[in-house]
């Protein structure tokens, strides 16, 4: 799926209240265990899309109140009840790892934000319904962070999806820039390809910076976790910009070091 098993999101993180802890704990779950049955081992694609459906049973049947036969479900029904959180969330989620399975191209950005739409931003969303949180304007703010996050995960791993058989990069602006997929295969960072991946960073980087507002607005430790979610993603772009677009020999991640900045930029 390209989203890293959600690493750029602080999972559970201590800045948060502790409260809220187990209920991330178990959407971060539900998303990575989805994930893995769309994108880890070797199952042909029908098996896949299979066990794929079968967590749309488990949605099915904790909207109608019927006790979930994957165990763990049980306790994810629990938190979806006790916070009212909205089912089609979760399906959306599905939606986007499903299609991981049947499609590895994208013709233009509108196509890949689609994706991101579908496979991100449920994810902010259901955060914002935890924290009581949910208007117009707050969504919008978090669908850009939680879209930019995506595409600054597809951005490190450009790859490592190829070996999977997956480009998430516009192929219309690919073949503006003059690049093409030998340059994955070769793993050629010329100009043309610089030119298309810091188009792509600059991007990212507005989204982030569109959607920043919403950790200024939330409360206390709520807003903080926010806006150092944020601040992670920008030091990514900055570290693949370091790398001169180059995520093939130096994969920008996030190591013990950059908390410290991060955290202090955030406060």
């Amino acid at each position: 799926m390209g989203f890293g098993h959600y690493e750029n999101f602080p999972v559970a993180s201590l800045l948060l209240p502790s409260r809220f802890r187990h209920p991330i704990a178990l959407i971060y779950r539900f998303a990575r265990e989805a994930d893995d049955l769309a994108d880890e081992g070797d199952l042909p694609a029908p098996a896949r899309l299979e066990q794929l459906e079968r967590f749309h049973e488990q949605l099915r049947r904790i909207g109608r109140g019927a006790a979930p036969d994957i165990p763990w479900f049980a306790a994810l029904a629990a938190v979806i009840r006790e916070h009212d959180l909205p089912l089609p969330a979760f399906a959306e989620l599905l939606s986007a790892f499903a299609q991981d399975v049947t499609r590895k191209r994208y013709a233009d950005f509108a196509e890949v934000l689609d994706y991101c739409r579908r496979s991100a931003n449920p994810v902010g969303r259901l955060l914002l319904h935890l924290f009581r949180s949910t208007s117009d304007r707050n969504f919008e703010w978090s669908d850009s962070i939680c879209s930019a996050l995506q595409l600054v995960n597809f951005w490190q791993d450009v790859p490592i999806d190829y070996a999977k058989g997956r480009i998430y990069l516009p192929q219309d602006e690919m073949r503006r820039c003059g690049v093409t997929e030998q340059h994955i295969a070769g793993r050629l960072c010329d100009n043309a390809w610089r030119t298309l991946i810091q188009s792509q960073i600059d991007r990212a980087r507005g989204m982030l910076e569109a959607g920043a507002p919403l950790g200024r607005v939330l409360p206390g430790r709520i807003g903080l976790e926010i806006r150092a979610t944020v601040q992670g993603g920008l030091r990514i772009l900055e570290k693949l910009e370091r790398a001169g677009c180059d995520m093939f020999r130096h994969r920008p991640v996030l190591k013990w070091h950059d908390w410290p900045v991060i955290v202090a930029r955030a406060l």
